[in-house]
């Protein structure tokens, strides 16, 4: 049933299929990495294999001669001494693609590659030994001993291909982890559907066909690839970095963050994606290799350098880092980038791919003196997920403190309090908002700070002892995040009616930076709450970039001056008359004013005679424990 033409129909389907792999993977230029290579190698060996089933299908059909027979014994010495092949170097390619080919040392590749010089060997001698196979007059195929070693020998190689699959399970994605898992399967299939009926060759054709689901899914990197450079993006950074982590693979990393990117963005054009990465292409491809740049993020570039001492990396880093000093060509720009370069080691200093993360999303230190960060300069890495967990067991611990720092009107009168959130860790100490809510804002937990605040708020309130001294209301700060919530305006009505304490006690503050973000929805958010009768004020004004007929449309009750405006007003003419000009506008639009940092006595002078409505600041007093704060205001009350 099963003849040569069968076989022959077989081998000429393994061939079609491998040389359209090959031809596909040499189109798309996938040959740069390692595994590329590997992979290129085993179809050339299924396609040497094919063309052997060819051969011997052919010869098979033809009359037994001297001539033909030197034609099976060189097809058949063609195949075992690619095939014999096969299986090891499927291994080294699943070790390379799970990165678990870094925990291979040079003793273990050696001692790992024996069995494959044994068996090689033979395949190889036979024509000498007749070891492994031998025909008779008849060409009539005898398997031998040797081939029993060899197929045991690539037994012995996928049952460690396999394992490293397993072993390397969550760090190779779904995708290429079932291609490698089909091509198994289909390796074993057509092994054992050969040594069944050894009439159907379908090993190869088995072997083709998971190899192709490979190219497929291993070897296409489009979910891996930021396509507009060619660069690797963020999942495959935290895959790859992963697979090193658990293979104990030591390297180093070079992470460049771009410190102005808005502002290069704005200049070239919002349209653009990746444009910082598409300036940086050329001049990156020229330190590493394509396949060792990634881009986590659009202001971030990442170089992984493996086998490179310290000494090494800085100088790496030392040559980017001087690059920076001239400028970029894009286009029709020339632009300036200006930089921050960190080095870091895996495994001793990122030791997780959550650190990674860290190391990616935390602020760099702002210092001009030093602009590549190393060793100690990294523990801010170590900080930020100290304070995330301080973040995450706040509440079971009593972290939380609400401290209050008064406000006074112009005439220095009690006029209100600012609540500020405070906590007090057993482990890190006191915390500072500016430190521990931009963190919180990341991992979710700003909504249970923000409520706790408003609670601690209206718990204070229903007292009775603010208005008792004076207080005309309290004012509390909100996250943008929060504010765009769906349900936000209920979960606040339904706070504060739970207290039964009126609304205009309370005076909601949004910065100046993000009322910017959203004015649509701010606007909506504001009016609605406006219209239960909370009061709202604009916190640090002058500090950011917001369009001013925005900001004003609004509709707050209070502007707060950032106090950097206050100070510049001191120490320059240009100060004081943007100062002036500020105050002059938002009273035009008659709203109240508030200006921050106030220190002396000179400084409340000054805002008399402009003729602002409430003062901030140390002067009066920093912020304090709600029983410090009662204390200081009943004390003023006498």
């Amino acid at each position: 049933m099963f003849n040569n033409s069968f076989a022959l129909g077989v081998s000429i389907s393994s061939l079609l299929i491998c040389v359209v792999n090959l031809v596909y993977t040499l189109i798309l230029r996938r040959t740069d990495k390692l595994q590329n290579r590997l992979f290129i190698a085993l179809l050339c060996i299924l396609i040497v294999n094919s063309l052997t089933g060819i051969v011997s299908a052919v010869c098979g059909q033809e009359v037994a001669s001297e001539q033909t027979l030197s034609y099976l014994n060189a097809s058949r010495y063609a195949y075992f001494a690619t095939h014999t092949a096969l299986c090891p170097l499927f291994f080294y390619y699943v070790s390379n693609v799970s990165l678990a080919s870094t925990r291979l040392t040079n003793r273990r590749v050696f001692l790992l590659s024996l069995p494959f010089f044994v068996t090689e060997m033979l395949a190889l001698t036979n024509p000498i030994t007749s070891f492994v196979w031998t025909f008779d007059e008849t060409m009539a195929f005898h398997r031998e001993w040797g081939e029993t070693v060899i197929y045991i020998t690539a037994l012995f190689y996928f049952i460690l291909a396999f394992s490293v699959i397993i072993r390397s399970w969550n760090f190779i994605s779904k995708k290429r982890r079932t291609a490698l898992i089909f091509l198994c399967v289909m390796v074993v299939i057509g092994v054992l559907i050969q040594l069944l009926h050894k009439a159907l060759k379908v090993e190869v054709l088995a072997e083709a066909v998971g190899f192709t689901g490979v190219m497929m899914s291993v070897e296409n990197e489009d979910d891996r690839i930021d396509f507009g450079m060619g660069f690797y993006n963020r999942t495959a950074l935290s895959m790859d970095i992963g697979g090193c982590i658990t293979n104990e693979r030591s390297l180093k990393l070079v992470m460049i963050r771009i410190l102005n990117y808005d502002l290069v963005n704005r200049l070239v054009g919002a349209g653009e994606a990746n444009t910082v990465a598409d300036i940086l292409s050329g001049f990156l491809k020229s330190v590493v290799p394509r396949y060792f740049i990634y881009v986590p993020e659009k202001d971030t570039l990442v170089l992984t350098l493996y086998d490179y001492s310290d000494a090494e990396a800085e100088v790496v880093a030392e040559r980017i880092f001087d690059r920076f000093d001239g400028t970029w060509d894009y286009g029709e720009y020339s632009i300036q980038l200006n930089a921050s370069i960190l080095i870091a080691d895996v495994p001793s200093q990122i030791r997780s791919t959550a650190e990674l993360s860290y190391m990616i999303e935390s602020p760099v230190p702002d210092t001009k003196e030093n602009r590549i960060f190393k060793e100690k300069d990294l523990e801010f890495i170590m900080r930020r997920q100290s304070i995330e967990g301080a973040i995450s067991r706040g509440f079971s611990e009593n972290s939380y403190e609400v401290y209050y720092q008064p406000t006074y009107h112009i005439d220095r009168k009690l006029h209100g309090a600012e609540a500020l959130i405070r906590m007090h860790d057993k482990t890190l100490g006191n915390l500072y908002p500016d430190e521990f809510i931009p963190i919180a804002e990341q991992n979710g937990l700003i909504d249970d700070i923000d409520e706790f605040v408003l609670e601690e708020v209206c718990r204070f309130l229903k007292t009775g002892v603010p208005q008792k001294y004076g207080i005309d209301n309290i004012n509390v700060n909100l996250s943008v995040l929060q504010c765009m919530r769906p349900g936000f305006v209920d979960r606040i009505n339904r706070i504060v009616a739970q207290y039964g304490i009126d609304k205009h006690l309370i005076n909601f503050e949004i910065t100046e930076s993000i009322a910017a973000s959203d004015y649509d929805t701010l606007s909506h958010v504001i009016q609605r709450l406006r219209n239960e009768g909370f009061l709202f004020s604009m916190d640090d004004y002058g500090t950011g970039y917001s369009n001013v007929s925005n900001i004003f449309s609004l509709n707050f009750d209070v502007i707060k001056i950032d106090k950097s405006l206050l100070w510049d007003a001191e120490k320059s003419e240009l100060g004081m008359v943007i100062l002036e000009s500020t105050i002059r506008m938002i009273q035009k639009m008659n709203k109240k004013i508030l200006v921050e940092g106030v220190e002396t006595e000179a400084q409340i002078h000054l805002l008399e005679g402009l003729k602002i409505d409430y003062l901030q600041g140390f002067y009066f007093s920093k912020p304090i424990p709600k029983n410090s704060f009662i204390e200081l205001i009943s004390e003023q009350k006498r």
